[in-house]
C-alpha cells in the first residue's frame, strides 16, 4: 500500500471510523480478526454460533474506543458455508463481501506457515487495502438471491441421483459377474423375477446371502428410479409456467436444435438466469473458459484455459459443442470449427472444441439478451 492510499485511508479512518472484520471459517470455530485500521484483534468464537459473533463485534468496538454509530466492514471466503452468513451481516448493516478463494495472494516460499491466525490476519490485510482502494485485490463472488439459489437445487438434485443410480447398477452388475451371470437392465421391474430364474454355471440357484443382497441393492436402485421420476415430472410442470422469466427462457433455448430440456435448464438456472453480464469476456470469464498466456521475457506459452469459472457450466458447454456440430452443421460456428480444427488430429479437436464452447455461450447469451439467432442457426416451431 502506497503512502498515498495510507493517508487516504487514515482520513476516512479520522471522519468516519471504520471497524475491518475478517472472518476464517472453520468446522467448529470461527477466527474472526478485528482492527480499526491500526490495531489489530483477534477472538475465536463458536461456529455458527452468531451470539457469540455479535458479542465480539459489540466489545471490539469497546475495546478499540468506537463509538455506537461505527460503519462496519467485513469477508470471508467463497466455501462450504455458502452464502447465509454474508445475508445475516448484510441484514445487521454490515457491508459483507464474499472473496474467491482463488484470487486470494499466495506466499511463494517453498514452506509457509499456515494458521487460522495467519490466515485470518491476511484477510484482514487485504480487507483494508481493498477497502483503502484497491479494488482489483481480488475478485468479489456474485451473490445470488434466495431465489435464484433455490431454483439450483431441482437440476443438482437430478444429477446426484443419477450418479447414484449408476452406482447401484454398477453395484448389481459386478455382484453377477463374479458368478458368471449378467442382467442387461437392472432398473426394470421384473429384475426380481428375472433373478429367481438365474442359474450358475452348474445349474444351481443364487446363495441366499448373495440373492438378499441383490435384493437389496435393487430395493435402493428403485428408491432412486422414483425419485427421479418424481423430479423430472416436478420439472416438466415448472416448465408449463409461462409467467415465470426464467421458464420463458428455458423455452428458448429448446428452440435451438443441439440444446435439449436438461442443457437448456442447466444453463438458466446456473448461468444466464441471475447473472448480468456487460460483454462477451464477462461470459467466458464465469464458464473459466478464458485463455491464460505466459508471456514473461522470451517465454511465451498458453496455458490453456482458466477453469476458474462454473465447472458444471463449463463441461456442460463443451458436451453442447459436439451437439452443435452434429445439429446445426449449416450455422457459421460449426463452419469455422471445420476450416479451422475439423482435418486436424485429436488434439487439435479437443483444443477447437472449447474454443466453440466459448463461442457457442457467447451467441447463446446474445440469443437470450438481445433476440439475436446465432449465425446460420435455425429454429424449431
Amino acid at each position: 500500500m502506497d503512502q498515498k492510499q495510507i493517508t487516504s485511508e487514515k482520513e476516512i479512518n479520522t471522519k468516519f471510523p471504520v471497524l475491518y472484520v475478517a472472518f476464517e471459517l472453520g468446522n467448529s470455530t470461527w477466527k474472526m480478526a478485528c482492527s480499526d485500521g491500526r490495531k489489530v484483534r483477534q477472538v475465536t468464537v463458536t461456529a455458527r454460533d452468531l451470539g457469540q459473533v455479535q458479542g465480539v463485534l459489540l466489545r471490539t468496538q469497546a475495546h478499540f474506543g468506537m463509538v455506537a454509530a461505527v460503519t462496519v466492514v467485513s469477508c470471508y471466503e467463497a466455501g462450504r458455508d455458502g452464502f447465509w452468513l454474508h445475508r445475516y451481516l448484510q441484514g445487521r448493516g454490515i457491508d459483507n463481501v464474499v472473496v474467491d478463494s482463488a484470487s486470494l495472494e499466495v506466499d511463494r516460499r517453498l514452506r509457509r506457515a499456515k494458521t487460522d491466525r495467519i490466515d485470518a490476519g491476511k484477510l484482514l490485510r487485504m480487507l483494508i487495502r481493498y477497502h483503502g482502494g484497491e479494488k482489483q485485490l481480488w475478485r468479489v463472488v456474485r451473490v445470488p438471491s434466495r431465489e435464484d439459489e433455490d431454483a439450483r437445487h431441482l437440476h443438482r438434485e437430478l444429477e446426484s441421483l443419477k450418479r447414484e443410480r449408476t452406482r447401484h447398477r454398477n453395484r448389481i452388475h459386478g455382484i453377477l459377474m463374479q458368478q458368471g451371470l449378467c442382467l442387461p437392465n437392472p432398473s426394470k421391474k421384473r429384475f426380481l423375477k428375472d433373478l429367481e430364474a438365474l442359474r450358475t454355471w452348474d445349474g444351481h440357484q443364487l446363495p441366499a446371502g448373495l440373492k438378499a443382497r441383490l435384493v437389496r441393492v435393487y430395493q435402493q436402485l428403485r428408491l432412486v428410479e422414483d425419485q427421479i421420476s418424481a423430479l423430472a415430472t416436478e420439472k416438466r410442470e415448472r416448465l408449463k409456467q409461462v409467467d415465470n422469466a426464467k421458464m420463458r427462457q428455458v423455452a428458448q433455448l429448446l428452440k435451438l436444435p443441439g440444446i435439449g430440456p436438461v442443457s437448456s435448464w442447466a444453463f438458466v438456472m446456473e448461468f444466464f438466469g441471475w447473472r448480468q453480464f456487460r460483454n462477451r469476456r464477462e461470459v467466458a470469464a464465469l464458464a473459466g473458459l478464458t485463455p491464460t498466456p505466459y508471456d514473461s521475457g522470451r517465454t511465451l506459452r498458453e496455458q490453456g484455459i482458466s477453469k476458474a469459472g462454473n465447472r458444471r457450466i463449463r463441461t456442460l458447454a463443451i458436451e453442447i459443442a459436439w451437439a452443435w456440430l452434429r445439429y446445426q452443421p449449416q450455422s457459421k460456428l460449426s463452419q469455422w470449427f471445420s476450416e479451422r480444427f475439423a482435418s486436424g488430429g485429436t488434439r487439435m479437436r479437443r483444443v477447437g472444441i472449447v474454443a466453440l464452447a466459448r463461442r457457442l455461450l457467447v451467441d447463446l447469451w446474445r440469443f437470450l439478451e438481445y433476440g439475436v439467432v446465432p449465425e446460420g442457426a435455425f429454429l424449431t416451431t
